[in-house]
């Protein structure tokens, strides 16, 4: 790659929800992986910028500054570059999403376009896929108007309207006109390469602006929430209805932590966060493609045990390994590919199914409301939880090596039974209410009481526990306490002295594995505004949210964590809790409509 790349989190999302691509500021597309989010990243130089790396650049002779901004209200991206003398050109980057005959299109297909935007300008165009985890450079063959990139496993095809004789050399040529580039499959193109790739811009960018314009928006923070919501769809793979926790692996929760992992899974409890987010600004077809995925595996559990992530094609073996031959991102490895937490128990994962798939039974504007069938299904799922409510876990944080009665699984039981009995009351079952009503109580008397730390005067993260944590805050999110209540209230004080950094929050005060963690959670920060404004600080709240909307890159995406010093994002992006975080805080804090209509 170009001498001066130093990998950043400073770049946008495109994606149409069968994969997804990642492009930097010089419109250098680094990351994306085909087939699916999982799979292998034919553009991998986030993590490997030597020249061994692969990625996607068009390049402006004596370049001198570039701007860079979605499309407003879609998941089109627009990269202005510039050279010394002014001249510039304009690339449109977007993954086609619309609706064609019926049926979603979708295809694993990327488009870039070039416009003119004034002068001559020269501009090479660079194009170096791999395969294999960048162990294998493709065959490159040509035609008249395409290149193909074959690989044993897969091969790209390149339809341009480019010089193709340019494009291989990686010459500079003269910008004279707009120019067309479609990656996809090795098929030909039903009509023309510029005709193509106008309608699919013109499509696309009209799907994206219908689907934002059905959102329910709060009246203040309107484009952070559409932003953070598109985001979130992006994230959804709707083949099978999985959502990944992020689209990336191995970015550093810290510099040089070794806190590398691979979240392009689908984590039941993220998942959840994402579903509810959507839901909150009437979003519920997001919900109802991941019930498809999430059923599928409650019945296949036969109410036993259920692991806290999946891949998105459900697969349950997801075996953790290093890529020894990758750097990593800044040379911070190691680059790990799957996630030994799938062999974790982590007995908050029951209370996430039912919390998730709850609405269903409530909300009639569903194509397909739950019913009898399903809460049976379900209700297998709150036997689990009330199984393993006060049985030891690796907790929510995935912790590797240490095992406790975590509060917050036991929160999250109580939640399974909570949700079944008010379920029950609308499937008119009134002996499973009581039932699931009895166990709900039983669950909540015993967290409230060992749980409490007289010590610390604060819900502890485990029961009999003096350590904080703060996924004690969603206590109140998910009603198992009155927000007011003087032992939450203390709770979130004795939070904010242990573990913030000024606005920002970091996860526990307990070492880990890895030592005690040196960068803020974005979502611990998020629980932390919500839970002020519940109790009653709602300006300090604002003040917090608005350091958070500070935090985001240049085009409002959020990463996992921010580092409380520098600033500066790190762990895997875009992350689906925080662009969670940023929908629930406008929510909470944005003043109704009627205040101003």
């Amino acid at each position: 790659m170009t001498t001066d790349y130093m990998p950043s989190l400073n770049v946008g999302v495109i994606g149409n929800c069968a994969y997804s691509a990642l492009i930097d500021e010089r419109a250098r597309i680094v990351w994306c992986c085909l087939p699916r989010f999982d799979g292998d990243p034919v553009f991998n130089s986030l993590l490997d910028p030597s020249s061994n790396g692969s990625f996607w650049a068009f390049e402006l002779e004596d370049f001198a500054r570039s701007e860079q901004m979605y499309e407003p209200n879609t998941a089109v991206l627009r990269t202005r570059l510039y050279d010394s003398r002014g001249q510039g050109v304009e690339i449109t980057d977007f993954a086609p999403r619309f609706f064609s005959r019926e049926r979603m299109f979708r295809p694993l297909t990327l488009v870039r376009r070039v416009k003119l935007l004034g002068g001559s300008p020269r501009m090479r165009v660079r194009l170096r896929p791999r395969f294999d985890w960048g162990r294998q450079l493709p065959q490159v063959t040509q035609g008249s108007s395409h290149v193909r990139f074959v690989s044993g496993a897969m091969t790209l095809r390149l339809n341009c309207d480019a010089p193709i004789s340019y494009l291989l050399s990686e010459q500079y040529f003269l910008v004279d006109r707009p120019l067309n580039f479609i990656l996809g499959p090795d098929e030909t193109l039903n009509s023309g390469i510029e005709d193509t790739a106008r309608l699919f811009e013109q499509q696309t960018v009209a799907y994206w602006r219908q689907w934002s314009r059905s959102l329910a928006l709060p009246l203040d923070y309107q484009d952070a929430v559409i932003r953070s919501a598109i985001t979130l769809k992006m994230s959804l793979y709707e083949d099978t209805g999985a959502i990944v926790a992020a689209m990336t692996t191995s970015i550093p929760e810290a510099p040089h932590s070794g806190r590398n992992w691979d979240y392009r899974f689908c984590w039941l409890r993220d998942a959840f966060f994402v579903v509810r987010a959507l839901n909150s600004i009437s979003e519920v077809a997001t919900m109802e493609e991941y019930l498809r995925w999430l059923m599928n595996i409650v019945v296949r559990s036969g109410g036993g045990h259920i692991q806290p992530l999946y891949g998105i094609g459900s697969e349950e073996k997801l075996p953790e390994a290093v890529l020894e031959h990758l750097p990593g991102y800044r040379g911070m490895g190691p680059v790990r590919v799957g996630n030994q937490a799938q062999e974790h128990f982590q007995h908050d994962v029951y209370g996430n199914i039912v919390l998730g798939a709850a609405q269903a039974f409530h909300d009639h504007r569903l194509f397909k409301r739950s019913g009898r069938a399903e809460f049976a299904a379900l209700e297998a799922v709150g036997e689990q939880a009330f199984r393993v409510y006060d049985q030891p876990d690796a907790g929510m944080w995935e912790l590797r090596t240490r095992a406790r009665i975590h509060t917050s699984s036991a929160i999250m039981s109580w939640a399974a039974c909570d949700r079944l009995a008010k379920v029950a009351i609308v499937l008119q079952l009134p002996d499973r209410a009581r039932y699931w009503r009895e166990r709900a109580d039983l669950i909540r008397e015993r967290i409230l009481r060992e749980s409490w730390s007289e010590e610390r005067q604060a819900f502890a993260e485990s029961f009999g526990g003096r350590d904080l944590d703060a996924s004690a805050l969603l206590m109140a999110e998910v009603n198992i306490i009155d927000p007011r209540d003087p032992r939450f209230v203390a709770t979130v004080n004795a939070l904010e002295r242990s573990l913030c950094d000024g606005p920002y929050m970091r996860r526990y005060e307990a070492a880990d594995d890895f030592g005690k963690p040196e960068t803020a959670f974005n979502i611990c920060t998020f629980w932390r505004i919500d839970a002020l404004a519940r109790i009653g600080r709602k300006d300090e709240a604002r003040e917090i949210f608005d350091v958070m909307l500070r935090s985001r890159n240049h085009l409002g995406l959020l990463s996992e964590d921010t580092h409380p010093v520098t600033g500066e994002m790190w762990g895997n992006f875009p992350q689906t809790y925080s662009m969670v975080g940023m929908i629930n805080a406008a929510v909470r804090l944005s003043p109704p409509w009627d205040h101003v209509i």
